[in-house]
């Protein structure tokens, strides 16, 4: 807004210097064609007045009348020649303006050296220059001044806008004192922020219902194992059972936990020195049947001593879903869990992905047509923790050919 204000007010100072600079000219030409004309007119009245008058030459006007042969001699010879009408010429570099008119037998001659109008007019248009110059410079500052006083209840507002936190604290953005349209705008904005914090608000208590609702079906699973393992006459199979019930539940009340966090946008706990090789073992824990009934070949290929800072339950959560997809879409072959140089990658020798779903692969719901199984979320929530904790995620895959899921830590 300042450069366009600026702009305008450089516009038509620049029109008014210039109207003011081609003006000077033509006002030039008209002042000297009136100072001839009228030199011309007093000279013939006064010849006829008295028909032996002689005009004095000046410094920059010479009047001649020519009565006979011998006035005719005493012309100059730059009017010779002339006929009646006006004239301008140069001698030099000075330039004459001449008017030469008849009245019966005699001729008049007025001759007017403009040196000094063209020396004004110089100087008028070099004062016009300046003049421009100035405004143009005053009125870039004012516009700049002007415009920032015209905006700064919007720039204030969008200032205070950028800082808003959904769910923290804040002042109403509408103040006394605003433009009519300044308020209008602020009021629209504390009302959409109401509007978010209402949602937000309703979110927190729908998914605090939803912990609490499966969290209890999942607590009393839990009491009940405790129970039965604390029973010395349960058989030896039983307890075996009861064992994976129980650690199955934990992992599932884990889960929902990390769900809900990621739900609200927090993060999933602290970060922490991690043995990776013990967070795989865990992952892959609940798919070892699966392994088993369709044969496929598990492969770990991870340092018992690497160990990464990062949030242990972030990761087991990114690796069992890597893990399950895996297991899903491969019918023989193997899957292989690896990790060097900050890059954990889970391949398998499945269908793999065409290259039109690729891209789309890790979007929410997706599915690609004839796989069965899955609510296409799962590929999400890996991204979405990735993205949480600044991990990047790679995918290189081939129909047929099977697939790498590649994650890259900071």
């Amino acid at each position: 807004m300042a450069l366009t204000l600026a702009l305008a007010c450089l516009l038509v100072v620049g029109a008014l210097g210039f109207t003011l600079f081609t003006a000077s000219e033509d006002l030039e030409e008209s002042l000297i064609s009136q100072i001839v004309t009228e030199e011309m007119e007093y000279l013939i009245k006064r010849h006829k007045q008295n028909s032996g008058f002689t005009p004095q030459p000046s410094s920059n006007l010479q009047s001649y009348i020519v009565r006979d042969a011998s006035d005719r001699n005493r012309l100059p010879a730059f009017l010779l020649g002339l006929a009646p009408g006006r004239h301008e010429f140069f001698i030099g570099k000075e330039e004459f303006h001449a008017l030469v008119r008849d009245a019966g037998e005699v001729r008049y001659y007025v001759a007017y050296e403009v040196g000094l109008h063209e020396q004004r007019e110089r100087e008028f248009k070099l004062l016009v220059l300046l003049s421009v110059l100035t405004a143009a410079l005053t009125s870039l500052a004012l516009g700049y001044w002007l415009s920032g006083v015209l905006v700064r209840q919007v720039t204030d507002l969008s200032r205070q806008v950028s800082k808003l936190k959904p769910g923290e604290p804040r002042e109403a953005l509408a103040q006394p004192g605003q433009d009519a349209e300044v308020a209008m705008l602020a009021g629209a904005f504390d009302d959409y922020q109401a509007r978010i914090e209402q949602m937000i608000r309703r979110e927190q208590e729908f998914t605090a219902n939803v912990s609490h609702e499966l969290r209890t079906p999942l607590t009393a699973i839990r009491t009940s194992c405790e129970l039965l393992l604390a029973d010395p006459a349960l058989v030896e199979k039983s307890r075996a059972r009861v064992v994976r019930v129980n650690d199955a539940a934990g992992r599932m009340a884990e889960q929902v936990q990390a769900l809900l966090f990621l739900a609200r946008g927090q993060a999933l706990g602290e970060v922490e020195p991690v043995a990776l090789a013990e967070c795989v073992a865990e992952a892959i824990e609940p798919y070892r049947g699966e392994f088993a009934r369709k044969g496929l070949s598990l492969e770990l290929d991870v340092p018992r001593e690497a160990v990464l800072q990062l949030n242990y339950q972030a990761l087991r959560l990114v690796l069992s879903n890597l893990v399950r997809n895996a297991v899903q879409y491969t019918e023989r072959g193997f899957v292989r869990i690896g990790y060097a140089a900050k890059h954990r990658t889970v391949a398998d020798t499945g269908r793999g992905i065409s290259t039109e779903h690729l891209t789309h692969v890790l979007e929410r719901f997706f599915r690609a047509e004839g796989l069965a199984g899955g609510a296409g979320l799962g590929l999400d929530i890996v991204k979405r923790i990735c993205d949480q904790y600044g991990w990047r995620i790679e995918v290189e895959s081939a129909p047929a050919k099977g697939s790498v899921f590649s994650i890259v830590f900071p």
